[in-house]
């Protein structure tokens, strides 16, 4: 887990000498125990690392094998056999981590080695040969890859903060972007950012770009969410499931050179990883659960749930509770380390968990996945029973925080325009390796969704503190069994039905049978007291109204009643609001 970064001049001008050093602080955060530049004429790279696997200087970045340089971002879960297989084929090794085998995998395989890599990963290699630069990012975009492009210079970064210290970059407003943030609740769908001189790589994809300024944009991976030919019983998907979740854990816990734990909400999906590395023979692992102040309407904490699978499995524990004065102190924090803004009210949560768990460990293992690949969220079920309509209109009425008519009214004219989202959307769910309607729901938000919210959240805020976190429930060969699995047998038992049958006897059923929950922060969910007077006073701000971004009778509107205005999935409008302006002004303008 690293931050990397860096730029190839297409104009054949040299790469500036000081570009690198004004964009690595941007990531030191990332990686806080090394860093390395690397420069020849037109092309100069960066890396900031954590070390996990190799922790010698012989995995030091970017790592150079001849004509081939490599920034790489990430684990690779297989590295071993990949190693193994290599040196088959007569590659030799000077280094153990999991970085050289991504420069063999590439000597040997060229622009195929990215569906050879079994991990996380985002990476850039600069083939002095060819003369080109060659990116790839994983297949759930787990690892980001920003980039900025126009006739002179390709950059790119692991978050949007580098890019931006690099200076020379669009900051004005994509109004396409625009339209998702407040339709997705803050998902940007790849290649777009909400910054018009800013793109992502998309999930699954490579990037190729010669010396000449020739893209080329490759698909290595799509999900199939069609039906097996041959059905298989209910149990036969239980055990397939079983036996892949436990390969993910597996492979999360052994392949580091360090200690791993768990973040443990209370929830299912984290207390079924805890479940899980008991069963394969851990024990004395760290586990880490984090509570907030209850509101009348919500309790901050899910202590009650979290403390019964502590007690059954007697894991090292760490409970923290943070009173939402510190919140509210730390919320700038937080939004600092956003690399696009984030609407998810767990964001700081997540920031402030992290904090405290960066003290005990390096790298943990985390739940996030599951509800998307195992059909855990209420929304699911209300698609399914829908009859009438398109596919679009079935998902939007259950999703969208705003329709395209309130979009309108929100933003000032400048950025009024077409329906991108709901374009967007109907596109994707009409996808060919999907059998029916909530499969290729499904299948939209574990491969586009999922990547902005929760996995993009939970990227950035672990990595503000040096902790890397790995996500066994997207794995990708978990997810390939999942998504074949018939919609209804998922959506048994109020959702998640094959996760519950793996957990029974092994989970107490007081965490298996309690309503689905979110990590707790009712503070931003129910606006009032010193919360609303932040909110306010960054909507009110000269900064704001200069902007001229929202319009000011829908602020106003929001302003008089911030309680009464949740999205459908029950996200405050008012926090939707402040949090991109708050972004923007701490990000963006340098003012707050």
């Amino acid at each position: 887990m690293c931050g990397i970064c860096g730029e190839l001049r297409l104009d054949g001008r040299a790469v500036a000498p000081e570009l690198i050093e004004h964009m690595l602080p941007a990531l030191q955060r990332r990686g806080p125990d090394d860093a390395g530049t690397w420069h020849s004429g037109r092309v100069a790279l960066g890396h900031r690392r954590l070390s996990i696997i190799d922790l010698s200087n012989r995995s030091h970045q970017p790592m150079v094998d001849a004509e081939l340089s490599l920034v790489f971002n990430g684990a690779i879960y297989n590295y071993r056999e990949l190693r193994a297989d290599l040196q088959a084929r007569g590659h030799v090794f000077v280094s153990g981590g999991d970085t050289e085998v991504i420069l063999k995998a590439y000597r040997e395989w060229g622009v195929d080695c990215p569906s050879h890599l079994h991990g996380m990963f985002a990476f850039a290699i600069w083939d002095g040969r060819r003369q080109c630069l060659f990116a790839a990012r994983d297949r759930f975009g787990i690892k980001p890859f920003y980039y900025a492009l126009d006739d002179n210079r390709f950059r790119f970064a692991s978050n949007t903060q580098a890019l931006l210290a690099g200076g020379g970059i669009d900051t004005a407003i994509d109004p396409v972007g625009l339209h998702f943030q407040y339709t997705l609740h803050a998902v940007i769908p790849a290649p777009h950012t909400i910054l018009r001189g800013i793109r992502k790589l998309e999930p699954a994809h490579s990037l190729q770009l010669d010396a000449n300024g020739t893209q080329t944009l490759r698909r290595y991976w799509n999900l199939d969410a069609t039906r097996l030919a041959e059905p298989r019983s209910e149990q036969e998907w239980v055990d397939a499931t079983h036996e892949a979740l436990l390969a993910a854990v597996r492979k999360r816990n052994d392949v580091a050179d360090v200690p791993v734990g768990v973040l443990l909400s209370g929830g299912l999906d984290s207390s079924l990883l805890v479940a899980l590395l008991a069963e394969i023979g851990v024990r004395d692992f760290h586990t880490f659960s984090v509570g907030f102040e209850d509101q009348p309407e919500e309790k901050g904490s899910e202590f009650e749930f979290s403390d019964q699978v502590v007690e059954r499995y007697r894991p090292v524990h760490h409970k923290f509770l943070v009173p939402n004065d510190q919140v509210l102190k730390r919320l700038p924090e937080a939004v600092d380390a956003m690399a696009e803004p984030m609407f998810g009210q767990d964001a700081v949560a997540f920031y402030l968990l992290s904090e405290q768990v960066s003290k005990s460990i390096k790298v943990v293992q985390s739940g996030q996945g599951a509800d998307e690949v195992f059909g855990g969220y209420f929304w699911y079920p209300r698609m399914l029973a829908e009859r009438d309509g398109t596919r679009l209109e079935r998902f939007r009425k259950h999703y969208f925080d705003r329709d395209h008519p309130e979009f309108l009214r929100m933003v000032t004219p400048p950025y009024r325009g077409a329906d991108h989202t709901g374009e967007f959307v109907a596109s994707r769910l009409d996808d060919a390796l999907s059998d029916d309607f909530l499969d290729a729901v499904l299948k939209l938000d574990v491969t586009t969704l999922i990547v902005d919210d929760p996995v993009k959240r939970v990227d950035n805020m672990t990595m503000a503190w040096g902790l890397e976190a790995r996500v066994p429930f997207l794995d990708h060969h978990l997810v390939e069994v999942a998504a074949r699995c018939p919609v209804g047998l998922k959506l048994q038992s109020d959702g998640k039905h094959l996760l519950k049958r793996i957990a029974r006897g092994i989970v107490p059923d007081a965490v298996i049978d309690r309503p689905k929950g979110y990590f707790p922060m009712p503070a931003l969910k129910y606006v009032r007291g010193p919360f609303l007077d932040f909110m306010r006073s960054i909507l009110d701000s000269r900064a704001c109204r200069e902007r001229g971004l929202f319009d000011r009778g829908y602020v106003d509107n929001l302003l008089a009643a911030p309680e009464m205005h949740h999205t459908r999935i029950m996200g405050s409008k008012l926090w939707h609001l402040a949090l991109l302006e708050f972004w923007l002004q701490r990000n963006v303008d340098g003012t707050a």
